[in-house]
């Protein structure tokens, strides 16, 4: 009888592209049978361990979400990290529908956080599964990680920093002790305890501020800084994002 190799974890597809020094590749991951949809930037030609930063993005958009681009891309110039996203529950790759962004991915989403118990352990197993297998590609390796993830990239990725012990400094935000999920979300935040920036907008029609900075106060963190601005939800300056790249810098050391 033929043996069939077992797939590999982490398979590079479609995507594979350099543009002004970053390498950007697609690839799919097997993670207790769901098929994990990425993409990873690491510097051209880039070997040897680097930090690496997990990018989480929002609701109603994708990995490709124009301010993942953006931080993903000033972490690899800037400082020759890696970085990596992924598409959240119905969001982006996962979709079979071919409904890339907008409304209607949103609705999807907050039926799924309303009705899906399993959802945050679910994804907080795709991030750990993807962090398993980016460590083993020669031009990440096992180097310091850290995480970033705004709104529904905070309701779904502070559970895995509160989990992940490997992530040893993240930015969250726009997200407060609230939702279907708010349960969750208020037991997993004193086990956040790295240090942490988290960002509030002031005039957030979704998460009224009261509900970030409860949630920014029962976080454990031994470092941890607010940052406030005037605004809606998806008012963010454009320097604020350059902020929460040189706070992960910071404290991402690169290995010996």
């Amino acid at each position: 009888m033929t043996t069939v190799p077992p797939s590999p974890p982490l398979r590079f597809t479609g995507e594979d592209t350099v543009r002004e020094g970053v390498h950007s590749r697609e690839f799919r991951l097997d993670a207790d049978g769901r098929s994990v949809p990425g993409l990873l930037w690491t510097p051209e030609g880039a070997h040897g361990r680097r930090p690496l930063v997990l990018i989480g993005h929002g609701a109603s958009n994708s990995k490709r979400q124009d301010y993942v681009l953006v931080v993903a891309h000033r972490l690899v110039r800037r400082y020759g990290f890696a970085a990596a996203a992924i598409d959240g529950p119905v969001h982006g790759d996962r979709r079979t529908d071919g409904v890339g962004s907008g409304p209607q991915v949103f609705l999807g989403f907050a039926q799924a956080w309303m009705d899906d118990p399993a959802m945050t352990d679910t994804m907080v197993a795709d991030w750990r599964a993807t962090l398993d297998g980016l460590r083993e590609l020669p031009e990440v390796g096992e180097g310091p990680t850290g995480f970033w993830g705004l709104s529904m990239g905070t309701i779904l990725g502070l559970p895995l920093v509160a989990a992940e012990p490997r992530i040893t400094v993240a930015v969250l935000g726009l997200m407060g002790s609230t939702g279907p999920t708010r349960e969750r979300i208020v037991a997993d935040a004193p086990r956040v305890t790295c240090p942490v920036l988290f960002l509030v907008q002031w005039d957030d029609e979704l998460f009224p501020r009261e509900s970030a900075l409860e949630l920014f106060a029962s976080l454990d963190a031994p470092e941890k800084r607010l940052v406030a601005n005037l605004g809606s939800h998806a008012a963010v300056p454009d320097d604020v994002f350059d902020d929460t790249i040189g706070f992960l810098a910071r404290r991402l050391p690169w290995p010996d």
